[in-house]
């Protein structure tokens, strides 16, 4: 006979965690259109785009693209800024995801989209990405690795949301680490890759890096 499942191990007690997000949303379709369409606004639709990867997009980008290239942003930086609570977290358990906040700069991967046949990716990637209108979609000034200077599609947090976390104490991140998984795994997998993906690419994020150390369980 088989066993019933276990259910999943409430995290100990952590001041802050689980923070009080209310009630929340997914867009609809038309939403993310119009998002889509005003963030295309100034496009032709014959140029080739560029994206620009901070997170997930570097492992897992989801698009074909013709061109990748280590790239560097200045005027934000990455960090765990953003409760997930969906594709790293629940309601009741939210986890962290990546986000661009302002400050400093941030290195990642530009990626180059054929500008033929683009759209139903960028669709593809508006619902991945902008589910829940958590980020801005903003034209970054991007450097690129050979000395090339481009403006490249990122996201980046919006300030004014529920979900942005602010600054974490170690205590929360390290609660969140030991529990929180959504629908495409757990929040500590998801920083782990992403710092992998970082040093394989020669661009390690030591800060990144420092705080997965202090907090895994």
């Amino acid at each position: 006979m088989s066993q019933p499942l276990s259910s999943p191990t409430p995290p100990p007690p952590c001041t802050g965690y689980p923070p009080s997000l209310g009630e929340s949303r997914l867009l609809t379709d038309d939403e993310l259109r119009a998002s889509l369409d005003c963030s295309l606004r100034d496009w032709d639709g014959k140029r080739d785009l560029w994206l620009f990867g901070y997170g997930s997009l570097i492992w897992n980008p989801g698009l074909p693209t013709v061109e990748a290239m280590r790239s560097r942003v200045h005027g934000y930086h990455r960090g765990l800024y953003l409760w997930s609570r969906v594709n790293r977290g629940t309601p009741e358990q939210p986890g962290l995801v990546l986000a661009l906040d302002r400050g400093g700069s941030c290195s990642g991967i530009a990626f180059r989209l054929a500008a033929q046949g683009a759209m139903p990716h960028l669709e593809a990637l508006w619902r991945r990405e902008m589910a829940m209108g958590s980020y801005r979609p903003a034209w970054l000034p991007c450097a690129l690795g050979d000395g090339r200077r481009i403006e490249a599609l990122a996201f980046v947090m919006r300030r004014d949301v529920p979900s942005y976390t602010g600054k974490l104490s170690d205590e929360v991140v390290r609660t969140v680490l030991g529990c929180a998984s959504g629908r495409y795994g757990t929040t500590l997998d998801y920083v782990s890759r992403t710092v992998e993906a970082l040093r394989e690419s020669g661009m390690p994020d030591r800060a990144l890096e420092a705080l997965l150390a202090r907090c895994r369980k």
